[in-house]
């Protein structure tokens, strides 16, 4: 007999937020979290914006020894994962840990490590780089540190596939708990390639807006999108046996209850424009939780802003939704926080989550003329207050990678 999984932590680092219940206030506020890069001179850039974590002092809260052995992403996958662990109450000193996972993603990785490295290298030589290089580079280091942290022995993991990293590790792991291999699960994603490196690598692409109008950048369905915005950040979630979670009188968020991963096999960067992979993967999701997709309320879309992805991602819902595609509401909060690439799912997942608590859906902002391709029912400029029994997030990533996750409201029983 399957188990049931539920939510029973979040935390969250983000261009619209530095912990879960601020980012998800600002969501539901419409708030722009878009700006002109700080970060790092962009003055020879063609693109000069990004969604970047605000006002936090990475040396003060770690320390100027830890800052140097550890690139961004892990240590903002530890701010999440630090917040998400305090939240759901768990003492993971005292348990046997054992049964304890971590599945934990990212897209990239180190590349502000690796991007520094080879600098130092190509100055001083390559027998000079960190010995802390490698493992600060790796994507896999995110989860490890997190399990050292924690003291985690069950499963630890990392899904890599592009902007799907997040989404197929949270999925993995709601798999890990329901089949009983597992327990309890620190899962999400964490991403920190705002960099000029990679601001140039997306950019030569021609993946990026170029407008660097904080206001109009990120404008998801709008017949003017050009281009994604950068974005960094972390998301985890704790996701926990039920009966587990009730016998210690848990906080529970919603109920996971479903995940459906496929691929395009089409192209390395550009989704099929048939859209099914995308189509079949909501459909497997829907189906893994033993609902009908009458029943879905609410789809975070991947909704990049590019002209591609929310045009083949719209066909995939109509396709996968038939004549309900019309009547559920679907947004994108990318519009607000930008790309956050390996760690978009986990933010996203977060925010689909707590619709279904709150009975709230955030608004897609920004976007003011809907390209007639995109005819669904967007949510846009302000949120709406809705009763949401269950919501889906889509993850869509470079690769042909496409995942889905399906969060259903907890009634207390």
């Amino acid at each position: 007999m399957k188990r049931r999984v539920v939510v029973t932590g979040i935390g969250a680092i983000s261009p619209i937020g530095n912990d879960a219940p601020t980012m998800w206030e600002n969501a539901k506020k419409g708030m722009n979290g878009i700006d002109f890069i700080k970060g790092f001179d962009v003055e020879g850039n063609a693109v000069k914006i990004g969604g970047e974590i605000k006002e936090y002092d990475l040396e003060e809260k770690f320390g100027r020894k830890v800052l140097k052995r550890n690139d961004k992403f892990v240590l903002y996958g530890l701010i999440a994962t630090e917040e998400a662990v305090k939240d759901s109450g768990l003492d993971f000193a005292q348990m046997n840990t054992d049964r304890v996972g971590v599945y934990y993603g990212s897209g990239i990785g180190g590349l502000e490590t690796i991007a520094a490295e080879e600098d130092k290298a190509k100055e001083k030589g390559y027998d000079r780089v960190s010995p802390f290089f490698i493992p600060s580079a790796i994507i896999n280091i995110a989860a490890g540190q997190i399990a050292i942290d924690y003291g985690i022995h069950g499963m630890v993991t990392s899904a890599v596939t592009a902007c799907a990293s997040a989404t197929n590790s949270m999925g993995d792991g709601f798999r890990a708990i329901r089949d009983g291999y597992l327990d309890i699960i620190i899962t999400g994603g964490t991403e920190a390639s705002l960099i000029p490196l990679g601001l140039g690598g997306f950019n030569v692409m021609q993946a990026l807006n170029k407008s660097n109008d904080p206001s109009c950048a990120s404008i998801p369905f709008d017949e003017n999108r050009s281009g994604f915005v950068m974005g960094e950040g972390a998301g985890t979630l704790i996701l926990e046996e039920y009966e587990s979670a009730v016998a210690r009188g848990a906080k529970i968020y919603a109920e996971m209850v479903g995940y459906g991963s496929t691929c395009d096999a089409y192209h390395v960067t550009g989704p099929d424009p048939e859209a099914n992979g995308a189509r079949k993967c909501m459909e497997l999701a829907v189906s893994d939780a033993g609902l009908q997709v009458e029943d879905v309320d609410y789809i975070n879309a991947h909704g990049t802003s590019t002209p591609l992805n929310d045009k083949t991602e719209t066909i995939a819902i109509k396709k996968a939704f038939k004549e309900h595609a019309y009547k559920l509401n679907v947004s994108s909060t990318k519009s607000m926080t930008g790309h956050l690439l390996g760690a978009s799912g986990a933010i996203e997942a977060i925010f689909a989550l707590l619709s279904t608590k709150d009975d709230f859906i955030p608004p897609t902002i920004n976007t003011k003329t809907l390209d007639p391709i995109c005819d669904l029912n967007y949510t846009l400029h302000e949120g709406v207050q809705k009763e949401v029994n269950v919501a889906i997030s889509n993850s869509l990533g470079f690769g042909g990678h496409n995942a889905t996750v399906a969060f259903k409201k907890y009634r207390g029983e």
